[in-house]
């Protein structure tokens, strides 16, 4: 299948999309992107990762792309902040005593200035500096002084047996995301990442059928919806698989949003 005449945005995951399981861009990334950008097509990224990581990962070519950081709670476009929908500040407390009481779970508050922890575990502080640049240890995170984007629940056990049944019930007024095997991000109700390419869509006046979406776990499930390309990773979760339109042929670690993008066409 070849689509190279109708595309004008690209929005595709990180980890477990673009990224590879060390969490590596392939090295054709760079003269893929240029080409793109040449052909007029926008290429963003659309992560549970910190807006600050984001931007020092694509060091080289900020200054023009898109991101879509904290699901969609924080977007910024060529240096500029463009949205910024955090949660409601009491709630975040909450959510934080409440993170504190269950068994092998840790902490992220998620800032716009910062990520903040109260555990100095070296082994956790390694793990999650990956995903945040900006990241504090404090010794309470109730007393944080921010505006805050999402509160992040660690298991290394699995969040979807072991913690999730824990929040389950606050669905209906937050957003309760399974990040990826062992994180869960919880937002404001309306925080997504599909919500935010929508805007961005009304904004740049893009339609769903020129838009072009990657992504594998289910934070990525309402950025599917938003895209008449959506396609699931080959290593996706069942259920953005089912929610896609379209799969890839190739796993992260096989490269294949980039295949993918070749093989429709869009660098021809």
């Amino acid at each position: 299948m070849r689509r190279k005449n109708m595309i004008k945005l690209i929005v595709t995951d990180m980890d477990g999309t673009l990224l590879n399981d060390s969490h590596e861009l392939h090295p054709d990334f760079w003269k893929i992107e240029e080409s793109l950008t040449k052909k007029g097509i926008m290429f963003s990224v659309a992560s549970g990762r910190q807006f600050y990581n984001l931007e020092s990962k694509f060091e080289q070519i900020k200054h023009r792309m898109m991101f879509f950081a904290e699901n969609g709670t924080y977007v910024s476009h060529k240096g500029k902040e463009l949205y910024v929908n955090p949660i409601d500040h009491q709630a975040a407390l909450d959510f934080i005593k409440m993170g504190r009481k269950l068994e092998d779970t840790k902490l992220v508050l998620c800032g716009k200035n910062s990520a903040y922890v109260e555990d100095n575990d070296k082994d956790f502080i390694a793990e999650i500096s990956q995903f945040y640049k900006k990241l504090e240890v404090v010794e309470d995170l109730t007393r944080v002084e921010d505006v805050i984007l999402k509160v992040t629940l660690c298991n290394w056990n699995g969040v979807e047996d072991h913690t999730y049944p824990h929040f389950v019930n606050y669905t209906d007024r937050f957003k309760v995301a399974i990040a990826a095997k062992v994180f869960i991000d919880i937002t404001a109700l309306d925080a997504n990442k599909g919500n935010a390419i929508k805007e961005l869509q009304k904004e740049l006046n893009i339609s769903p059928e020129e838009t072009l979406v990657f992504g594998d776990y289910l934070n990525d499930l309402e950025m599917m919806k938003n895209a008449k390309y959506s396609y699931a990773m080959k290593n996706a979760h069942p259920e953005i698989k089912e929610a896609s339109n379209y799969i890839t042929e190739y796993t992260n670690n096989e490269n294949g949003v980039l295949r993918t993008i070749e093989d429709l066409g869009l660098l021809n």
